[in-house]
Protein backbone atom coordinates (compact mmCIF):
# COMPACT_ATOMS: atom_id res chain seq x y z
CA UNK A 1 0.00 0.00 0.00
CA UNK A 2 1.64 3.49 -1.47
CA UNK A 3 1.81 6.04 1.70
CA UNK A 4 -0.92 9.05 1.00
CA UNK A 5 1.65 11.02 2.69
CA UNK A 6 5.14 10.61 0.96
CA UNK A 7 4.45 8.01 -2.04
CA UNK A 8 6.20 5.69 -0.49
CA UNK A 9 5.75 2.09 -1.18
CA UNK A 10 6.49 0.38 2.24
CA UNK A 11 3.87 0.22 4.84
CA UNK A 12 3.79 -1.94 7.63
CA UNK A 13 0.01 -3.12 8.88
CA UNK A 14 0.10 -1.84 12.99
CA UNK A 15 -3.25 -3.17 13.72
CA UNK A 16 -6.36 -5.11 12.07
CA UNK A 17 -9.93 -4.71 12.98
CA UNK A 18 -13.10 -5.90 11.74
CA UNK A 19 -16.06 -3.80 12.05
CA UNK A 20 -18.84 -4.89 13.96
CA UNK A 21 -21.14 -6.04 11.05
CA UNK A 22 -18.20 -8.27 10.21
CA UNK A 23 -18.60 -6.55 6.18
CA UNK A 24 -15.36 -4.76 6.21
CA UNK A 25 -11.55 -4.92 7.81
CA UNK A 26 -9.84 -1.94 9.06
CA UNK A 27 -5.85 -1.56 8.81
CA UNK A 28 -3.86 0.68 10.73
CA UNK A 29 -0.96 1.52 8.55
CA UNK A 30 2.18 2.84 9.42
CA UNK A 31 5.04 4.12 6.37
CA UNK A 32 8.46 2.81 6.93
CA UNK A 33 9.71 6.31 5.11
CA UNK A 34 7.88 9.27 6.81
CA UNK A 35 6.88 7.22 9.75
CA UNK A 36 3.09 8.56 9.47
CA UNK A 37 0.27 6.46 10.36
CA UNK A 38 -3.26 5.85 8.12
CA UNK A 39 -6.33 3.85 8.09
CA UNK A 40 -7.45 1.57 5.19
CA UNK A 41 -10.03 -0.59 4.87
CA UNK A 42 -11.15 -3.59 3.13
CA UNK A 43 -14.48 -4.44 1.78
CA UNK A 44 -15.81 -7.52 -0.19
CA UNK A 45 -16.56 -6.49 -3.85
CA UNK A 46 -19.87 -7.81 -4.90
CA UNK A 47 -20.39 -8.47 -8.22
CA UNK A 48 -24.03 -8.34 -9.81
CA UNK A 49 -24.78 -9.32 -13.27
CA UNK A 50 -25.08 -7.06 -16.04
CA UNK A 51 -28.97 -6.51 -17.43
CA UNK A 52 -30.25 -7.53 -20.46
CA UNK A 53 -32.72 -5.88 -22.14
CA UNK A 54 -35.96 -6.55 -24.11
CA UNK A 55 -34.15 -5.03 -27.30
CA UNK A 56 -30.58 -6.75 -26.40
CA UNK A 57 -28.64 -3.81 -24.51
CA UNK A 58 -26.96 -4.34 -21.88
CA UNK A 59 -26.70 -2.37 -18.63
CA UNK A 60 -25.06 -2.59 -15.03
CA UNK A 61 -27.32 -3.71 -12.36
CA UNK A 62 -28.11 -0.59 -10.34
CA UNK A 63 -29.57 -1.27 -7.41
CA UNK A 64 -31.58 1.68 -6.18
CA UNK A 65 -32.77 1.71 -9.73
CA UNK A 66 -34.95 -1.36 -8.32
CA UNK A 67 -35.28 -0.04 -5.19
CA UNK A 68 -37.21 3.47 -6.64
CA UNK A 69 -39.59 1.13 -9.13
CA UNK A 70 -40.30 -1.18 -6.06
CA UNK A 71 -41.15 1.91 -3.94
CA UNK A 72 -43.01 3.58 -6.66
CA UNK A 73 -45.38 0.34 -6.62
CA UNK A 74 -45.47 0.48 -2.95
CA UNK A 75 -45.98 4.29 -2.83
CA UNK A 76 -48.65 5.17 -0.37
CA UNK A 77 -49.23 1.71 0.72
CA UNK A 78 -48.76 0.39 4.26
CA UNK A 79 -45.52 -1.05 4.26
CA UNK A 80 -42.20 -0.32 5.92
CA UNK A 81 -38.51 1.02 4.73
CA UNK A 82 -37.05 -2.44 6.59
CA UNK A 83 -39.95 -4.13 4.29
CA UNK A 84 -38.53 -2.90 0.85
CA UNK A 85 -34.89 -3.20 1.82
CA UNK A 86 -35.36 -6.88 3.07
CA UNK A 87 -37.06 -7.80 -0.38
CA UNK A 88 -34.17 -6.11 -2.50
CA UNK A 89 -32.12 -7.67 -0.67
CA UNK A 90 -33.76 -11.05 -1.44
CA UNK A 91 -33.74 -9.80 -4.86
CA UNK A 92 -29.95 -9.16 -4.27
CA UNK A 93 -28.80 -12.50 -2.96
CA UNK A 94 -31.07 -14.67 -5.54
CA UNK A 95 -28.91 -12.98 -8.20
CA UNK A 96 -25.65 -13.49 -6.73
CA UNK A 97 -26.19 -17.00 -5.74
CA UNK A 98 -27.13 -17.75 -9.72
CA UNK A 99 -23.40 -17.13 -10.25
CA UNK A 100 -25.07 -15.91 -13.80
CA UNK A 101 -22.60 -13.23 -15.53
CA UNK A 102 -26.08 -11.79 -16.83
CA UNK A 103 -30.13 -11.94 -16.24
CA UNK A 104 -32.75 -10.60 -18.73
CA UNK A 105 -35.21 -7.58 -17.64
CA UNK A 106 -37.87 -9.92 -17.87
CA UNK A 107 -36.10 -12.39 -15.37
CA UNK A 108 -35.68 -9.49 -12.76
CA UNK A 109 -38.83 -8.18 -13.27
CA UNK A 110 -40.45 -11.71 -12.24
CA UNK A 111 -38.27 -11.71 -8.68
CA UNK A 112 -39.80 -8.09 -8.29
CA UNK A 113 -42.89 -9.13 -9.17
CA UNK A 114 -42.88 -12.45 -6.79
CA UNK A 115 -41.37 -10.40 -3.85
CA UNK A 116 -44.07 -7.89 -4.24
CA UNK A 117 -46.94 -9.93 -4.19
CA UNK A 118 -45.62 -11.43 -1.29
CA UNK A 119 -45.07 -7.98 0.84
CA UNK A 120 -47.90 -6.17 -0.73
CA UNK A 121 -51.16 -7.36 -3.42
CA UNK A 122 -52.22 -4.20 -4.71
CA UNK A 123 -47.99 -2.72 -5.00
CA UNK A 124 -48.21 -6.57 -6.84
CA UNK A 125 -50.56 -5.61 -9.31
CA UNK A 126 -49.55 -1.95 -9.94
CA UNK A 127 -46.44 -3.30 -10.95
CA UNK A 128 -47.29 -5.97 -13.28
CA UNK A 129 -50.34 -3.79 -15.23
CA UNK A 130 -47.23 -1.60 -16.23
CA UNK A 131 -44.10 -4.75 -16.25
CA UNK A 132 -46.55 -6.84 -18.39
CA UNK A 133 -48.01 -3.73 -20.41
CA UNK A 134 -51.40 -5.32 -20.76
CA UNK A 135 -53.46 -4.94 -23.92
CA UNK A 136 -57.01 -5.20 -22.40
CA UNK A 137 -59.36 -4.92 -19.35
CA UNK A 138 -59.51 -8.99 -19.67
CA UNK A 139 -55.76 -9.64 -19.09
CA UNK A 140 -55.90 -7.32 -16.11
CA UNK A 141 -58.67 -9.21 -14.39
CA UNK A 142 -57.09 -12.53 -14.78
CA UNK A 143 -54.04 -11.26 -12.63
CA UNK A 144 -56.33 -10.44 -10.10
CA UNK A 145 -58.29 -13.59 -10.15
CA UNK A 146 -54.72 -15.33 -10.32
CA UNK A 147 -53.59 -13.42 -6.97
Amino acid sequence: MRCPFCGHVDTQVVETRESDEGDQIRRRRRCQQCDKRFTTYERAEIALPSVVKKDGTREEFVLPKLRASMALALRKRPVSVEQIDAAVDRIQEKLLNSGAKEVTSTRLGELVMRELKRIDKVAYVRFASVYRSFEDVDEFRQLIRDI
